[in-house]
Formats: C-alpha cells, sequence, structure tokens
C-alpha cells in the first residue's frame, strides 16, 4: 500500500475543512446547534485556534488513510467517490447512529452529522481517486 501524493491529501482534507464550513454554519448550522443544546454565544466560548489546528490535523490524517486505500492505478474519479461514499455512509454514517443511541441524541443530529461525513468522504475519495 503506498502513501498517496500529498498534495491530494491536502486537497482532500481542505475540502472537508471547506465543507464543514458550510454544512455546519450555513446549511444545517442552526438545527445542529439545536439538536446539540448550543448556543452560539456557547460555541464563540470554545479556543478556535485550537480546535481548528486540530480538525485539520485530524482531517489530513482521514485524507491519507483514505488515500491509501484509493492509491490504486485503477481507481479514478468516480470509483474513488464510490468508495469514499461506501466508507462515509458504511462506517462513519452508522458508527455515528450507534454512539448517538447511547447517548440519546435524536435522529436529526445522526442525519446531520453522519450526512457530512458521507458527503465529505465522497468529495475525498472523488478528490484522491482523481489524482490518482
Amino acid at each position: 500500500m503506498e502513501f498517496p501524493t500529498w498534495w491530494a491529501v491536502l486537497l482532500a482534507a481542505a475540502s472537508n475543512f471547506m465543507l464543514g464550513g458550510l454544512w455546519f454554519s450555513v446549511l444545517f448550522g442552526k438545527l445542529w446547534m439545536r439538536e446539540l443544546g448550543f448556543s452560539e454565544e456557547q460555541l464563540e466560548k470554545g479556543n478556535m485556534t485550537k480546535i481548528f489546528g486540530l480538525a485539520f490535523v485530524f482531517n489530513l490524517a482521514i485524507a491519507s488513510f483514505l488515500g491509501m486505500f484509493l492509491n490504486q492505478p485503477t481507481i479514478g474519479a468516480a470509483q474513488g467517490a464510490f468508495y469514499g461514499f461506501l466508507s462515509g455512509f458504511g462506517w462513519i454514517f452508522f458508527a455515528i447512529a450507534v454512539n448517538s443511541l447511547y447517548e440519546q441524541r435524536g435522529w436529526k443530529y445522526v442525519l446531520i452529522t453522519g450526512g457530512f461525513w458521507t458527503v465529505s468522504l465522497t468529495l475525498m475519495g472523488l478528490i484522491l481517486g482523481a489524482w490518482g
């Protein structure tokens, strides 16, 4: 298993970061905060440098590991997106659903958060597969 191109990993990680910015603010931010019982004031109290810095490092790790799975000469953009979708929906969405049952969170939270990771990994897979 070879390591993917760093540029592809950086772009895939950045795509996750940008999608998250849209997903958890403009698209579903208010509903997501309501499901978690957060206010904007509570979220603003967080250490944003630490949160965004670590989130980007973790996104790099996710993109790296997905890239290792997809780093085959026969995998292109469409297959990369498909395998990204399977990873996001098949593993992460349902892992979030299981945890949410124990945490007694609602299905809206599962759909918002699991949906984000499904779309995000699909996009990451597309980028990594296209870079091939």
